[in-house]
């Protein structure tokens, strides 16, 4: 019992020991004269040898002879450089590389390649090409400081964010869709059914149509939606058509457009039916064939061929590629210009050294002249309405700035 007690007691002293433990004091520095404490100066960023540009759009999938177009004008104009011998910048020349990926035209994915470019550093990235993976996109563009030049991306959402390292070289949805508007009313359009693919595109554009066309004073009969991925729109034309209206506009892109289209003259509707610029492609006629006829759309900017060097620009795609531009190609090359000329006036293809060059840009492009306001969207932008006449699309009107002369 005694050798019990003392095991007890020996156990407690233990446990009052350890609980009271304090960690070991680390001997204290010795006091250093401030004038011998020396900084270590930071690394210098490693030498850029080449110029890299990304460049995401959709090249899979129901709208990817869209992204296909969308790089080919990147390509276009990178191999253009390249065939000068580079750019100079800095007093050194310097190649430029495209590195494109296919985002899919899904936010997620495009997510996943804005990390990917991110991680391979790139110097700047061309793209999206929808306005619903370039809006996730920006957000990581941003946070790198990288910077973003949309040449497709039209909602107002993507510049609104306020992200310093966002641009877009095409009229946004605000001013697309208030031409729409009101070019449907002076047309005569009173009674309007509006569908829309539930896109931040599709939606947005077709928000902004709404409100144009409203204070106009048209009125709205019917407001339905559907995917970007449906092609039987047999149960909402039909409810629609009850609705009599003078004239249906469709948000959304040229592969749910033209089976629309089609199938609205199956059903005997009379309306005239319009889209933006998502529809207004040469691939729209050709899915839509001979129901084409009498389609309205919008494009941001002026006609390719009445620019200084449009027409030019459209017969070296043809034959660089052995196909006519589809829609954004000549956006596409602008923005490349617009960045790389960037770089040359700050000396340097940093981003945060040609980032502030950037938003000061004045460039005359083949889409028309290019100045950013203070959010990065296009100043003064202008847009065309076509229509498509024996099976071509037709200018009807342009509402902006007028082309330069040629």
């Amino acid at each position: 019992m005694t050798i019990a007690r003392l095991s007890l007691i020996a156990a407690a002293v233990l446990s009052i020991t350890a609980c009271g433990k304090q960690e070991p004091k680390a001997p204290e520095a010795a006091s250093v004269p401030a004038a011998s404490v020396v900084e270590a100066a930071p690394a210098p960023a490693a030498e850029i040898t080449v110029i890299k540009i990304g460049q995401a759009g959709p090249l899979t999938g129901n709208i990817a002879h869209l992204g296909k177009d969308n790089e080919n004008g990147v390509k276009m104009a990178i191999d253009e450089i390249n065939a000068a011998g580079g750019v100079d910048i800095g007093g050194k020349k310097l190649m430029v590389e495209m590195i494109s990926e296919d985002d899919q035209a899904d936010p997620k994915t495009a997510t996943t390649v804005a990390q990917r470019f991110v991680d391979q550093k790139v110097n700047g990235v061309i793209g999206h090409l929808n306005s619903g993976t370039t809006i996730p996109a920006s957000k990581i563009y941003n946070d790198a400081g990288i910077p973003q030049i949309s040449p497709s991306a039209t909602a107002v959402a993507y510049t609104a964010q306020g992200f310093k390292t966002a641009f877009r070289v095409m009229a946004n949805d605000a001013q697309q869709g208030k031409v729409l508007g009101q070019f449907a009313v002076k047309n005569g359009a009173k009674k309007i059914a509006i569908i829309d693919d539930r896109t931040a595109y599709g939606q947005g554009l077709a928000d902004e149509f709404e409100k144009a066309a409203v204070a106009a004073g048209a009125t709205i009969v019917k407001r339905e939606f559907t995917t970007n991925q449906e092609t039987d729109f047999n149960a909402i034309l039909t409810g629609i058509k009850g609705s009599k209206p003078d004239l249906i506009f469709f948000g959304g892109m040229d592969a749910q457009g033209a089976p629309l289209k089609k199938q609205a003259k199956k059903l005997g509707i009379t309306a005239v039916v319009m889209g933006g610029d998502g529809v207004q492609t040469p691939e729209f006629i050709k899915l839509a064939g001979a129901d084409a006829e009498g389609m309205l759309a919008s494009i941001p900017g002026v006609p390719t061929e009445s620019m200084p060097g449009g027409k030019e620009f459209l017969v070296a795609y043809k034959t660089k590629f052995g196909t006519d531009v589809q829609l954004y190609a000549p956006f596409t090359y602008d923005a490349v210009k617009v960045m790389i000329g960037a770089m040359q006036k700050a000396g340097s293809a940093e981003p945060a050294k040609y980032l502030p060059e950037l938003a000061k840009t004045e460039y005359k492009g083949i889409t028309g002249p290019i100045v950013f306001d203070e959010k990065g969207d296009l100043k003064d932008g202008s847009v065309t309405i076509y229509a498509v006449k024996g099976g071509k699309w037709v200018m009807k009107e342009i509402v902006g700035p007028a082309p330069a002369a040629q």
